[in-house]
């Protein structure tokens, strides 16, 4: 790998490994929907004009039945439900256990017949990645917390359904435009709600700076980054970045919010990093992408 390479790799890892840390932090003064409202609203006022300005907007015409599935799975419900959750889990925790979304992936595209071969080496790693999210829950989560738990259950379907919906439906349309209107429509839908929401006084300063970061830098400018990635490096290693996010979100809610590190979370992350490795590793190397469609579709569910 290139240094460039590296450069976008660690940021990445580093960008979307962040957004549990910001999302703890502001729904401390905000509601989640007025939380989502405000990050997809800043997305969109930065990438919007740039999808219209490639040319990304256009082709999605006749596909936007798809494209407003794909914002509802991607977007639109699990950035409320994952906001939701934080008000009563911690962030590493979290991050930790969105990290099982690949998992959920697998057994969906070998529910519906797109998974490549699933041999014993798949299985395996979905057994273990189970017995870590269950080591995660069982030993980090009081019964007043299942509640939330099943959010994130609910945020890791959506965000498996939505890159099924890239690459059957989106596939060959560009990237830039559907993340723009992914972020486009969710600001509209919930711009009334949010007003409804608002705090009765100003947020702190550090609230306003976690929403500027997360709009800006971990929706916007992450994007950006990630395409940039894929055609430094190619998809494959890029998707790599799995990794790595878990492992930021957990180190950042250590060490800013003196969140708990207990056994369970130590043992829960590598049975769950080692499950991920065994059950997503492709049999083959597969080439690297050269479109748009594929960079969001190695994108969805990261963030």
């Amino acid at each position: 790998m290139t240094r460039r390479g590296w450069i976008l790799f660690l940021s990445m890892g580093l960008i979307w490994g962040i957004p549990y840390l910001l999302i703890k932090v502001a729904v401390g003064d905000l509601n989640p929907i007025t939380l989502v409202f405000l990050r997809t609203l800043l997305g969109a006022v930065l990438l919007l004009p740039l999808a219209a300005a490639r040319g990304g907007l256009r082709p999605l015409l006749p596909r936007w039945k798809f494209v407003v599935a794909y914002t509802l799975a991607e977007v639109a419900l699990p950035w409320v439900l994952l906001s939701d959750a934080e008000r009563h889990l911690t962030s590493s925790l979290t991050g930790l256990l969105i990290a099982a979304v690949p998992f959920v992936g697998v057994i969906l595209s070998w529910l519906t017949g797109a998974a490549d071969r699933f041999d014993a080496r798949r299985l395996a790693g979905l057994v273990i990645g189970f017995v870590g999210v269950a080591a995660l829950v069982g030993l980090n989560v009081s019964g007043s917390d299942v509640t939330a738990v099943g959010e994130l259950g609910l945020v890791a379907i959506g965000y498996a359904v939505g890159p099924m919906i890239i690459a059957r439906r989106l596939s060959d349309v560009p990237g830039i435009g559907v993340v723009a209107v992914s972020l486009t429509l969710p600001a509209i839908a919930y711009g009334p709600f949010a007003l409804l929401h608002l705090p009765q006084t100003m947020p702190s300063l550090e609230v306003l700076l976690a929403i500027a970061i997360l709009g800006v830098v971990c929706t916007a400018v992450a994007f950006l980054v990630f395409f940039a990635l894929i055609a430094e490096v190619g998809s494959v290693r890029a998707t790599m970045i799995t990794y790595v996010n878990p492992a930021v979100a957990l180190a950042l809610g250590v060490v800013l919010l003196q969140e708990p590190f207990g056994v369970g979370a130590a043992l829960g992350f590598l049975l769950i990093l080692c499950g991920l490795f065994l059950a997503t590793r492709r049999a083959r190397t597969a080439p690297s992408a050269g479109h748009e469609g594929q960079t969001l579709l190695e994108a969805s569910g990261r963030r």
